[in-house]
């Protein structure tokens, strides 16, 4: 009997008003514990004047960089208020991919005037172009065991390796149709590519050699993403699909390769890039879509875990932050959404 009388006066108790200093306590309660040095739960930058086509971390965490239909590339702090600290301009036009480099210190632009420019990070300034592709430079990937090597694809048929050290590529890959999309290989050693011909391509980078070509896809694939530890990689397809595939030098059944697939976005008449990530740890995939949402699936049951929209446009490109709980988006919409 009693207890009920408790529950029911607990029940029928009223606090009385509060005082500042609780009220500032209840303030630091809701606003102050974060789970990300993110000042707010979600964030919008704007400052780019065209569609955003492509967006990279750098692999410290602290920088997002985004490139553009404006021609511009903008450096973004990746924590806090992520106020945008420089500007990379001198591409003739659009921005179709960026990456950082494995240190951290620079970041390359691959551009619709057929050249790739290696920028400062802390000076905004050009150090280098590259230059020598014949046709649209569509994708860019840099090496994460050297931080001065990349690798670009183009429309001109070719993949080509670029040294920041040296003038002109140190290896071109041949290939029958325009490339759209290229991965470099944890090692440094094989180069993934593809293109409009539907297949993921492997080049051994010693012998210049193909290894293998992994069919799967039933339409161009738009973004080719590495697996954090290396062993698998991720296509983006304009078929609408995700597929991952097991890239590690020995596979029980050779022919198969094909791992995974994930369902979900779209493609529209636009026939965009569209990009794809994996998160830091493996677990996650996303990818741009064109029905304006972020979708993000479970790895392991190929699940869709989150459906995120608010961009008004489609969405280009979707990537994780490499160490916390965070994500970025770019959209044709100009902005790009934290979160």
């Amino acid at each position: 009997q009693r207890a009920t009388e408790q529950s029911q006066s607990i029940a029928l108790y009223k606090p009385t008003t509060t005082t500042n200093d609780e009220q500032d306590n209840d303030d630091y309660i809701h606003n102050k514990i974060r789970t990300s040095s993110l000042a707010q739960p979600t964030m919008k930058l704007t400052g780019h004047k065209g569609s955003i086509y492509s967006l990279s971390y750098s692999p410290d965490g602290e920088c997002l960089v985004s490139g553009s239909f404006d021609m511009t590339c903008l450096l973004w702090n990746a924590t806090g208020t992520c106020e945008n600290f420089n500007v990379l301009s001198g591409h003739k036009n659009a921005i179709l991919d960026v990456k950082f480099s494995s240190d951290s210190d620079y970041v390359v632009s691959a551009s619709a005037d057929k050249n790739l420019a290696w920028w400062d990070v802390t000076t905004g300034n050009r150090i280098k172009r590259f230059m020598g592709h014949e046709e649209i430079v569509n994708a860019v990937d840099t090496s994460r065991s050297s931080s001065k090597l990349l690798v670009s694809a183009s429309d001109d048929k070719t993949a080509r390796i670029w040294d920041a050290r040296t003038r002109g590529h140190v290896t071109c890959f041949d290939h029958e149709y325009p490339c759209t999309a290229v991965a470099y290989g944890a090692e440094g050693n094989m180069v993934y590519t593809g293109g409009i011909d539907n297949l993921v391509t492997a080049w051994d980078v010693r012998t210049q050699n193909m290894v293998m070509k992994m069919k799967g896809h039933e339409d161009t694939i738009t973004c080719l993403s590495l697996h954090p530890k290396g062993t698998h990689l991720l296509s983006h397809s304009m078929d609408g699909t995700l597929k991952s595939w097991d890239i590690r030098p020995f596979v029980k059944d050779e022919g198969k390769r094909h791992c995974k697939t994930f369902v979900g976005a779209t493609h529209n008449a636009e026939k965009g890039l569209l990009n794809c990530a994996w998160s830091s740890d493996g677990n996650m995939v996303t990818s741009g879509s064109s029905d304006k949402a972020v979708h993000i699936w479970d790895e392991l049951s190929t699940e869709e875990l989150y459906y995120l929209p608010g961009h008004s446009g489609c969405v280009n490109s979707v990537i994780f932050h490499p160490k916390e709980n965070v994500i970025a988006s770019g959209s044709s919409d100009k902005s790009i959404f934290v979160g």
